[in-house]
C-alpha cells in the first residue's frame, strides 16, 4: 500500500475536472473552468487542515501554507504547480489503469484506433513493472500539470500527519493559465513569502530543469490586394504568396522538428487568411539571449525586406517577449539546484540536468526575484491523446519533495 494514499485517487478526481485555459480569452484567470477549479481547490486545501488558504487577488494564484513545526530559524520553500491543461480536448476526460505493464505490449486507448506503441514511443519501455495511468484516446490526459498538483497536496498530507518531521514554513502555489504563458505575469513574490520555490511541473524520473529558453512570439499581418486573376497582372498582391515568403526567407534548418538541446527556432504555429490578407502566428526560441535577440532582429529584417522590395508596407509584425531563461538568475546562487539534486540523489534517484526545451512558470518567477527551478511530476508525451504517467515516478516526486524539505530544514 502506498503511504500516499489519496495520491491517485486525487489525480484521478483532478484530471476528470475541465480547466483549460483560453487563449484567446482576456480575462484573468481566462477561463470560468479554472475558477471553479480553483475554488474546489481551495476547499479542500482547507479541509486538509492547511493554514492561510487563499486566492491572491494580483494573481488569482491559490496560496497555502503549512506552518513551521520548529523554533530553528530556517528559509521558507515553495512548491508551485497549475490547474489549467492545454490547447487539446479536455472535456470527458476518461483514465484508463493500466497496471504491471510489462515494458513492451502496445496499449489501447479507448475503443479507437489510438495506441501507445513501444516503438512510436520508447520511453514506455522504461515503465516495465508500472501502474501506467493513460488516456481513451479521446482527449489529453492532464498530467501537465494535475500530476504536480496532487503530488504537492500528497507532500502536505503527510507532513501534517507526521508532525516528527521538523520543517520549516512550507508555501504551496497553485497557479493558472501557464499553458497560455500568462499564468506567472502577476505572480505576488512577496505575498508567497517563500525564500526558494520549486515548480513541480517537470516529466520523467530524475528532471530537475533551471535552465529554459528565452522564448518570443509574434503575429505577422499581410495586406494583399484581391482582383479577378484574369486581370490580375501588375496588380493583385497575394497576401498568401507573402507568407510563404516570409516563412521561406527564415532558415530552413531552424525549425522544431530538426532541433534539439540548446538549438534554437522559429516556429510557424497557424497560418490563414486569403489573397486579400494573412495572418500568422509564430514563436521564437532560443537557449542563449544573444542569439535570441538576433533571431528577432532576423524576423523584423524579412518583413523590412518585403516591405522594401513592394514599395509599400504590406508586412506588419507585433513581437512581445514572453519569458527569458531563469538559468541568468539562478546561476548566481545554485543552492536552490544542489539542494534538489541532493535530495534525488539520497532517494537513489539520478538527477537529469539538461536545457529544457521550453519553459515553466518558474522562468518569469525567477526573474521576480525568487528563484524557483523545475522538478519532475512525471508525465511522458504531454499535451495530447498519448499523454501518460507511472503511479510510482508521482509517488517519486512526492519523496523527492519531503526529502528537499527535510534537508532544507538540516541545513539551515
Amino acid at each position: 500500500m502506498s503511504k500516499y494514499p489519496n495520491l491517485i485517487s486525487d489525480f484521478l478526481t483532478f484530471v476528470k475536472i475541465n480547466s483549460r485555459s483560453d487563449e484567446a480569452s482576456t480575462t484573468v484567470p481566462s477561463s470560468p473552468r479554472e475558477t471553479a477549479f480553483l475554488k474546489q481547490l481551495m476547499t479542500k486545501l482547507t479541509d486538509l487542515g492547511l493554514s492561510d488558504v487563499e486566492q491572491d487577488k494580483q494573481s488569482a494564484y491559490v496560496f497555502a501554507t503549512i506552518p513551521a513545526n520548529t523554533d530553528k530559524p530556517v528559509k521558507t520553500l515553495g512548491f508551485i504547480s497549475h490547474i489549467d491543461t492545454a490547447d487539446f480536448n479536455a472535456e470527458n476526460v476518461n483514465p484508463q489503469i493500466v497496471e504491471d505493464y510489462d515494458g513492451e505490449s502496445v496499449i489501447k486507448l479507448g475503443n479507437g484506433d489510438y495506441v501507445l506503441d513501444p516503438a512510436v514511443f520508447p520511453n514506455l519501455k522504461n515503465y516495465a513493472g508500472h501502474t501506467l495511468i493513460t488516456t481513451d484516446g479521446t482527449t489529453l490526459l492532464g498530467a501537465d500539470d494535475k500530476s504536480g498538483v496532487a503530488e504537492i497536496i500528497s507532500a502536505a498530507e503527510y507532513l501534517l500527519a507526521h508532525p516528527e518531521i521538523k520543517h520549516g514554513k512550507i508555501r504551496l502555489g497553485f497557479g493558472l493559465d501557464e499553458e497560455i504563458g500568462t499564468g506567472a505575469d502577476h505572480f505576488n513574490v512577496p505575498a508567497f513569502g517563500a525564500d526558494y520555490a520549486y515548480t513541480v511541473d517537470g516529466g520523467p524520473l530524475g528532471e530537475l530543469e533551471y535552465e529554459t529558453f528565452n522564448a518570443a512570439q509574434a503575429t505577422v499581418t499581410i495586406t494583399g490586394v484581391n482582383v479577378h486573376p484574369g486581370e490580375a497582372k501588375d496588380k493583385m498582391v497575394n497576401a498568401l504568396q507573402l507568407a510563404v515568403d516570409f516563412q521561406s526567407a527564415l532558415p530552413a534548418h531552424d525549425v522544431p522538428e530538426h532541433t534539439e538541446g540548446r538549438e534554437g527556432f522559429f516556429f510557424l504555429l497557424s497560418l490563414e487568411g486569403t489573397v486579400d490578407s494573412a495572418k500568422m502566428t509564430y514563436i521564437i526560441r532560443d537557449h542563449d539571449r544573444d542569439k535570441f535577440e538576433a533571431r528577432k532582429r532576423l524576423f523584423t529584417a524579412v518583413a523590412d525586406r518585403l516591405n522594401l522590395a513592394d514599395g509599400v508596407a504590406r508586412v506588419k509584425v507585433d513581437m512581445k517577449d514572453q519569458y527569458y531563461n531563469m538559468r541568468e538568475v539562478i546561476e548566481k546562487d545554485m543552492r536552490v539546484v544542489e539542494l534538489a539534486k541532493q535530495a534525488m540523489l539520497k532517494l537513489d534517484i539520478k538527477p537529469e540536468i539538461y536545457p529544457v526545451r521550453g519553459g515553466t512558470d518558474g522562468s518569469k518567477i525567477s526573474f521576480m526575484g525568487l528563484p524557483t527551478p523545475n522538478l519532475f511530476a512525471g508525465g511522458e508525451n504531454m499535451h495530447g491523446r498519448f499523454e501518460y504517467v507511472s503511479e510510482q515516478v508521482m509517488e517519486r516526486a512526492v519523496d523527492v519533495v519531503l526529502q528537499i524539505i527535510q534537508d532544507n530544514y538540516e541545513q539551515d
